[in-house]
C-alpha cells in the first residue's frame, strides 16, 4: 500500500486562559511574571502545564479541522507535526513553509524538509518560531523600563517507518528554546505516534502520546511541566461521498478541563470546571469534515467545543470554536489557507506552501 494514495481525494488549540490573562493585565510587574502570563505558555492558576504553544499546528488543513487532528493521511508534510506516523516516504524531497498571524501582535512561522529512507522509512527536520510582539518591561514598582520581544523556538526532527502495509509508526523529537526578556529556558519533548489505514474501507485510526519530556534549563526556581497528552482519532470516508469525517479525542489525562470565567471581579476564583458529563466529554472532542471534490481542491471545517466554552463568559462570537480551511493542489506545489475567530476581537489566519522539489527539478 502506498500512503500517498490513501484517500481518493485542526479554533484555537492553545490555552485560551493564558491569552485572556494577558489582555486583562496592562503591564508586567516583572520579567519573571512573563512565564505565567504569556499566551500559549502557562495557565498557572488552573493547574495546567506550560509550553502550550506546542499544541499549535503548522498545517492549515489541520487548523481548519479544529486545530488538532492525528488521522489526516495526506501527501502534505504539515500533517506530520500532529502525528509523526503520518510522515512517509511518499513525501520525499518535500519542503513546507508555514505562517500564522495569531492574536494581537503574535506571528508564527516555520519551515520543514523531508526525505525518504528506502521504501518504508522517512525522516524530516524543521524549525518553528513563535513571536509575541513587543511588550512593556516594568520594575517591581510598576515603572516601565523599556520593551522586549518574547519568543519560543521549536527545533524538531521526525522519523517514521512502515511496520506493515497498513500500519506505520513514528517519533518526533523537539528541542525547545524560550527567551523572555533576561530569562531563558530549554526543554526536550517527544511525540510517539501510530497510524493504521485501511484503504478498502477508507478508515484511518491513530494514537499519539504527545509532548513527553521536560525542562533541561528552567527560567528561575521551579520547573514548568510540558503539556503531555494522549490523543486518539478516527477518520472515515463514506463510499460515494467526497467527504471525510474525523473525530479527535485529546487532553485524555484530565477529565475536567478548567475554563476561564470573568465573573464580577469579587472573587479570584475565576477558573471553573464543568460538572455535566456531556459537557466534559465534548470538551475532549474535536470534530472535522473535509470536502474533497477532486485531488486538486479541498475545503475543511472544524469544531472545537473546548474553545467555544473557554470563551463562554468572555466576548465570544458566533464563530468561536469553528475553523475553516481551503487548499489548492497544483502540479509542483500546493497552497492552503485557514481562518478562525476564537474571540470577537481576535481573528487568526494561517498560510501553508508545500513544494515538491522532485517535481520542480524534473
Amino acid at each position: 500500500m502506498k500512503y500517498n494514495s490513501h484517500y481518493p481525494i485542526a479554533h484555537i488549540p492553545l490555552n485560551a486562559t493564558g491569552f485572556l490573562r494577558l489582555i486583562r493585565m496592562p503591564s508586567l510587574v516583572s520579567a519573571m511574571l512573563l512565564n505565567l502570563l504569556i499566551p500559549l505558555f502557562v495557565s498557572a492558576q488552573d493547574g495546567s502545564s506550560a509550553y502550550n504553544y506546542l499544541n499549535v499546528t503548522s498545517s492549515a488543513r489541520i487548523y481548519g479541522l479544529g486545530g488538532v487532528n492525528i488521522t489526516a493521511v495526506e501527501d502534505e508534510l504539515g500533517v506530520a507535526d500532529q502525528n509523526p506516523a503520518l510522515l512517509g516516504w511518499e513525501m520525499d524531497n518535500q519542503v513546507m513553509l508555514d505562517y500564522m498571524h495569531y492574536l494581537g501582535e503574535s506571528n508564527f512561522a516555520g519551515a520543514k524538509y523531508a526525505r525518504a529512507i528506502g521504501e518504508r522509512g522517512a525522516w524530516a527536520a524543521g524549525l518553528r518560531y513563535f513571536g509575541y510582539g513587543k511588550m512593556k518591561a516594568t520594575d517591581e514598582t510598576g515603572v516601565v523600563t523599556g520593551t522586549f520581544s518574547p519568543s519560543d523556538v521549536n527545533f524538531n526532527g521526525t522519523f517514521s517507518y512502515d511496520i506493515t502495509d497498513r500500519l506505520r509508526g513514528g517519533i518526533n523529537l523537539k528541542f525547545l528554546y524560550s527567551s523572555y526578556e533576561a530569562y531563558s529556558a530549554l526543554a526536550i519533548a517527544a511525540d510517539l505516534g501510530i497510524n493504521y489505514f485501511d484503504p478498502d474501507n477508507d478508515v484511518s485510526l491513530s494514537a499519539v502520546l504527545a509532548n513527553v519530556g521536560g525542562q533541561v534549563k528552567r527560567f528561575h526556581e521551579s520547573y514548568n511541566r510540558l503539556p503531555i497528552d494522549l490523543r486518539l482519532g478516527i477518520a472515515k470516508v463514506f463510499q460515494g461521498l467526497p467527504i471525510r469525517f474525523s473525530i479527535t479525542a485529546w487532553n485524555l489525562f484530565k477529565w475536567k478541563l478548567p475554563y476561564y470565567e470573568t465573573g464580577d471581579g469579587s472573587s479570584s476564583e475565576q477558573f471553573k470546571e464543568k460538572e455535566n458529563f456531556t459537557s466534559n466529554l465534548f470538551r475532549h472532542l474535536i470534530f472535522g469534515v473535509d470536502f474533497i471534490p477532486s485531488e486538486r481542491f479541498f475545503v475543511a471545517l472544524g469544531y472545537n467545543y473546548k474553545t467555544r466554552t473557554d470563551m463562554s463568559t468572555y466576548s465570544r462570537s458566533f464563530l468561536s470554536g469553528f475553523s475553516l480551511a481551503a487548499g489548492l493542489n497544483l502540479r509542483r506545489f500546493n497552497v492552503a489557507i485557514a481562518f478562525a475567530q476564537p474571540h470577537s476581537g481576535a481573528t487568526t489566519l494561517m498560510l501553508n506552501l508545500n513544494l515538491n522539489i522532485n517535481d520542480i527539478i524534473y
